[in-house]
This record gives structure tokens, sequence and C-alpha cells, in this order.
């Protein structure tokens, strides 16, 4: 009787020591600015939805980095489950997720309208197996629009960029822009501005959120935007250690919550460029659109170097690549440039 009450008080005791789905607050990280960044306002948006649907979860967003954890620190801390959940840039996992370079790769998702065709794709699916694989979970699709912002010279064509010191969000960016004749340093984009202001860097590719949310305008004179050779894939992930303790009911109002901050982000990405071009326009920026012949110059460029180099990682980014590309191919009909730049004019 005695070792049966004993067993008994230690199950209890187990028990009540172990946090319940529905008492536990949540924490979302990100490194960016309160309020004037379309990822923070959109966790926002998520976390309120959520609290709205599971009663008893309480979720808390973090900007700033103010958890005390750096960008390049946040998966180690998913893993370990010392975070539960963050705005994560998947290029920031390449050390070791080689694969996740997909979502940087120049010129790949040149729009909004092609990064909504992978929602719900053989790609998502792939990317997300591969998250899991990695200790996390993708929840939302929020990818972010940029441009490249220069301090002392317009940027144009490839060889616009021969001479200048380049930040790059990814390697294989990176090497495109090596290869074009700039010298490259990989950073943060929290980081840019004071690069920026030290004269470490001359010009940068980055997305409109960082360079509004970040002040940038400050510190560029010349801005070539339109369509994207540099488009962030900057994703809510959870860990999936927090992920795997919540209820189905709970999982059931985390993916409505996500779908509703997916269709909140989309509208401000929609609207942010016309407010940037404005707030170019005020500082005195010079402005030019991305035309299709330099598109397509970089996009060459960008297929003879990173898109190569990323089909050499393994298998399954070669696979990832080539997926991607019929992906648009099937929801968006005639995708030329990318046709042609993956498997050839005789391949159509």
């Amino acid at each position: 009787m005695r070792i049966r009450q004993f067993v008994c008080i230690v199950v209890v005791a187990v028990l009540q020591a172990q946090p319940t789905a529905s008492g536990q607050e949540i924490k979302i990280s990100h490194q960016w600015a309160e309020a004037t960044d379309g990822r923070d306002r959109a966790a926002r948006v998520f976390a309120q939805e959520v609290e709205a649907r599971a009663k008893g979860l309480k979720l808390r967003v973090y900007p700033n980095s103010s958890l005390n954890i750096s960008p390049t620190e946040i998966l180690d801390a998913l893993q370990s489950n010392a975070l539960d959940m963050a705005v994560y840039p998947l290029t920031y996992a390449v050390t070791k997720a080689p694969e996740f370079s997909l979502s940087g790769l120049p010129g790949l998702v040149p729009d909004l309208e092609a990064a909504q065709a992978l929602k719900g794709s053989e790609i998502h699916g792939m990317l997300q197996s591969l998250a899991e694989a990695h200790g996390i979970r993708i929840l939302t699709w929020w990818w972010a629009p940029g441009g490249l912002f220069a301090k002392s010279k317009e940027i144009s064509d490839p060889t616009s960029v021969r001479g200048l010191k380049m930040r790059g969000a990814d390697p294989l960016f990176e090497l495109m822009l090596k290869e074009a004749g700039a010298s490259v340093t990989n950073m943060p984009s929290t980081d840019v501005y004071a690069a920026m202001r030290a004269g470490m860097l001359d010009a940068i590719a980055t997305t409109y959120e960082a360079f509004m949310s970040l002040r940038i305008v400050e510190q560029a004179k010349f801005a070539t935007v339109g369509t994207s050779l540099f488009m962030g894939f900057c994703p809510l992930v959870v860990s999936l250690t927090t992920w795997n303790r919540l209820t189905s009911d709970q999982k059931a109002a985390i993916e409505d919550a996500a779908a509703i901050s997916d269709a909140y982000f989309e509208t401000v990405e929609r609207d942010l460029e016309r407010r940037m071009v404005t707030a170019l326009r005020s500082a005195g920026v010079t402005i030019r659109p991305m035309s299709k012949a330099d598109y397509i110059a970089w996009l060459q460029l960008a297929q003879r170097t990173a898109w190569v180099e990323y089909t050499r990682i393994n298998p399954r980014a070669q696979e990832l690549l080539f997926k991607t590309v019929r992906t648009f191919l099937v929801r968006l009909g005639d995708k030329d440039t990318l046709v042609d730049a993956i498997f050839g004019d005789d391949q159509k």
C-alpha cells in the first residue's frame, strides 16, 4: 500500500512539474523594429488571432532582439527549446541546412505573385520537411520584396557593382556579387546602417521592410526597385518541441492565425513599395526602376553562379530548384526567363 501511495505521489509531482499546454506563455523573437516593420506587425496580428482562438495560450512578441538572442543564434535557441517562436529568415540557417539558400537565390522569386504560387505547393512541403529535420516548423509564408541601395552610384546591370563593397544576406547571393566584381561582407540586416555610415559598405541588397524600418534611407542616395533580385523569405517558425506539446485544438488555432497573418502581410507588402518610393523621393534619393534588360542580365549571371552552385550542394537542393521552376510553370503559366535559366530553350 505504501509503495502504491509513493508511486502515485511521484506521478502527480511529475505531472505537476510539466508545463501544461493551456498555461504556457509563448515567446516570439525577432530582430526588427517594433510597429514600423511589417514583420513585427504581422507577428502581433498572429499573436492576437491565436489568443482569440486558443483560450489559455498567451503569446508575447519581443522585437529588436530584446531577448538578447542574436539573429545568428536563433536557430540554436529554437532547436534547444530555449525559444518558442521567431520570425526567422531561412537564409540565416544555411550553415546547418544549406538547402535553405533556395529562399535567397537571386532572381528566383521575382515578385509576390511568384512567392504566393509556391504556397501550399510541393516546394512548400519539401521546405517544411527540411525545417522539421532541423527542429523547427514553418508556420507562415511571409515573403518580403527587396531592392538594391547604394551610397555613391546608381546600380543597374551587373557591371555597375564592380568595385563596390556590398552586403548579401546569403552566401550564394554573395557569390553572384563577387562574380560581378563587388567585394562582399555578410552581416544581419540590423548591422547594415552602422556599416554604411562607417564606410564599411557602399551598397546593399535588402528587403524594403529592412530599408524602411532600419532607416537606411538616411545612408543610401540611390535605389533600384521593382522586379526583385532579392526576395526575403522571413517566416514565423516554431520550435518542434513547443509545437509537439500543443493540443490538436491549439495547433488548429495557430494554423488559422497563420493564414490570417499571411493575408495581412501580403497586403502590407503590396503597398510597401509605393510608400517606400514616396519616402525615397522625400529624402532626395535617386530612384531607378529595375529594367527588364538589367533583370535578365542579373538572372543570367545568377544562373552561371549562384543557381549552379546551389544544385551542387546535394541532390535534394537540385530537386528543390527544379521543382520550384516547374511549380511556376504549372501555377503561373509562361515564365520564359526562369525556364530558360534552368532548362534551356529546347526544354520548355
